[in-house]
């Protein structure tokens, strides 16, 4: 499946976005924490 791939791309792209602009933080864990949710729903559901 593609969801493990998934979790870490999105952190590490959510790690460099906050490294390169600071005030981006909160949109990025925002982002980041709907990204997780879904793709865990995802997989709980068997989607």
């Amino acid at each position: 499946m593609l969801h493990p791939v998934l979790q870490p791309l999105v952190a590490l792209i959510a790690g460099i976005l906050i490294l390169v602009r600071p005030s981006l933080l909160n949109y990025v864990v925002a982002i980041y924490l709907i990204v997780v949710g879904v793709l865990g729903l995802l997989g709980a559901y068997g989607v």
